[in-house]
């Protein structure tokens, strides 16, 4: 018999399949209770910019046709991340060093990241491997480097000052196993700048940004009221700056070397006008030597010397009929569109570098480089 005060078994299992039943409870915070609507429209315009010239950097890497939409702004919560991101992702986290202080990192599919890969690699894309090693994702990182590091001279010219950005890092999310969470920032809501992503007819993906909120107002703030951060930041630089005495009666006396040069000089008063000592200096001119890399850039070079690279000796070309091809046989000529002692071309990847001629070194043939193709003739033959 059971008490009055006590549940039966019936009640405690209904009230358990109301528990398990009763779906987790949806966000109820916006984009709107964050950001205005001209908030909004300035952090877009902010990716609009940026990533446009990203999209003509990732462009002329990749040889191919590269397009970036209008971003679209939204609010996600760390708690339901691993929703928005179900997919294996590849993550590459950017951190401003000089402009601004805060964080960027832009996730690609890590399907989209291995054709981008294999562009790089100089494949077609058709065929991106399912499993990236090191030298692969090298080329993402270094892809995406070119990207971020276009997108802060964008927002250079933007907000009329200098920004930089520390070299990318990249990692592995896949957030629906629990893989990545530590390379999130630690807020709990993030700003959600989403860009539909084209290239060729190989990707057709989104790239998202996650920014912590307070990174996402500074930007729009640096924006829409230039003036007031100038001035912020000029009264910290002057609040950071160590005390300066007084001048001394001495000082103050004392004429400076430009002012006794005036007295000193001779004035000749007349119907003409009052002639001024002149200041002759001799000219200094520029150095010519190359500068030196930055040791950023100096790291990132690094990063594509392991990449290998199929060289090419071409001897000559020929066209044939189906019929002259099915009519060949041991010991036929096939004659080709070059002169004897001609220079043979060198290709890269396929694509013309240099000529030179052949030579033989021990009993093995090899090729002595005569000349480099110009820059311009190169972009030529990539078009």
């Amino acid at each position: 018999m059971m008490s009055d005060d006590m549940l039966s078994q019936d009640e405690i299992d209904a009230l358990l399949r109301g528990i398990e039943e009763d779906p987790m409870p949806s966000s109820t915070m916006s984009i709107d209770e964050v950001l205005t609507p001209i908030e909004q429209d300035a952090l877009g315009e902010i990716g609009n910019i940026s990533f446009g010239s990203s999209a003509t950097a990732l462009s002329m890497l990749l040889n191919q046709k590269v397009e970036i939409t209008t971003p679209n702004v939204s609010l996600i919560e760390r708690a339901r991340i691993a929703e928005e991101f179900p997919h294996p992702y590849v993550a590459i986290q950017v951190s401003y060093t000089e402009g601004f202080l805060g964080t960027n990192l832009l996730v690609i599919k890590q399907s989209d990241a291995a054709i981008i890969a294999d562009l790089m690699m100089g494949g077609d894309g058709t065929n991106p491997p399912d499993f990236m090693d090191e030298i692969q994702l090298s080329a993402v990182q270094e892809a995406m480097n070119q990207m971020m590091g276009s997108a802060a001279t964008s927002m250079s010219t933007i907000f009329s000052k200098k920004v930089d950005i520390s070299p990318p890092s990249l990692h592995l999310l896949d957030l629906s196993e629990g893989e990545g969470f530590e390379y999130l920032p630690p807020d709990d809501v993030f700003v959600k700048v989403s860009f539909r992503l084209k290239v060729g007819n190989l990707i057709d993906s989104n790239i998202m940004q996650l920014l912590p909120i307070h990174f996402a107002k500074e930007l729009v703030e640096n924006l829409l009221n230039p003036s007031s951060t100038k001035t912020e930041t000029s009264a910290t630089i002057n609040t950071n700056e160590p005390h300066q005495t007084a001048p001394s009666a001495q000082t103050k006396l004392a004429p400076s070397s430009a002012q006794q040069t005036q007295k000193e000089a001779p004035q000749h008063f007349g119907t003409g006008a009052v002639q001024q000592p002149v200041n002759v200096q001799p000219v200094a001119f520029a150095s010519f030597e190359p500068a030196p890399l930055p040791e950023a850039e100096s790291r990132n070079l690094d990063m594509l010397l392991d990449i290998p690279l199929q060289v090419t000796v071409e001897l000559g070309r020929t066209k044939r009929s189906v019929q002259d091809i099915l009519s060949l046989s041991s010991g036929s000529i096939i004659e080709l569109d070059k002169l004897a002692g001609e220079p043979v071309d060198i290709l890269v990847n396929n694509k013309l570098i240099a000529k030179g001629e052949v030579v033989v070194i021990d009993e093995n043939f090899g090729v002595r480089v005569t000349s480099i193709i110009s820059q311009s003739d190169r972009l030529n033959k990539l078009r």
